[in-house]
């Protein structure tokens, strides 16, 4: 089964630094170069009451993807076990990525675990012009 990306629903509140738009939770890039992007995400994960047999695997991924096409090369992704439930834990992806200007790169929770996640404030979402 397919599990879509979805933005977490707090996306614009752990965003800081010049050029990112607070609102769209995204940070356009003003002119195209290499920019070494950073994401350190404070996740609470909550189990469903009744336990689920084979959900004992269940991963999180973090992506940092370009013009939303998470699917494509272009993407910084990094993979998470939930090991146990209603625990505060952290998961962070960072590392260079190619923008045209006018590009634009957004943070992505993949949740395969299909329980609820709560982004809370604290994290942060950076992006640094390392060069043309």
């Amino acid at each position: 089964s397919s599990h879509s990306l979805s933005q977490p629903e707090r996306e614009g509140m752990f965003h800081r630094g010049p050029g990112l738009n607070l609102t769209s939770g995204q940070y356009t890039a003003p002119i195209a170069g290499y920019y070494a992007f950073s994401s350190t995400l404070h996740i609470v994960h909550r189990e469903p009451r009744r336990k689920e047999q084979g959900r004992r695997g269940s991963r999180l991924r973090v992506l940092i993807c370009v013009q939303s096409r998470c699917q494509h090369n272009s993407n910084l992704q990094t993979v998470s076990r939930l090991e146990s439930s209603g625990d505060l834990f952290t998961i962070s992806v960072s590392g260079p990525l190619y923008l045209q200007a006018g590009q634009y790169a957004s943070v992505f929770v993949d949740n395969t675990a299909g329980s609820p996640l709560t982004v809370q404030s604290g994290s942060d979402f950076s992006a640094i012009l390392l060069g043309v």
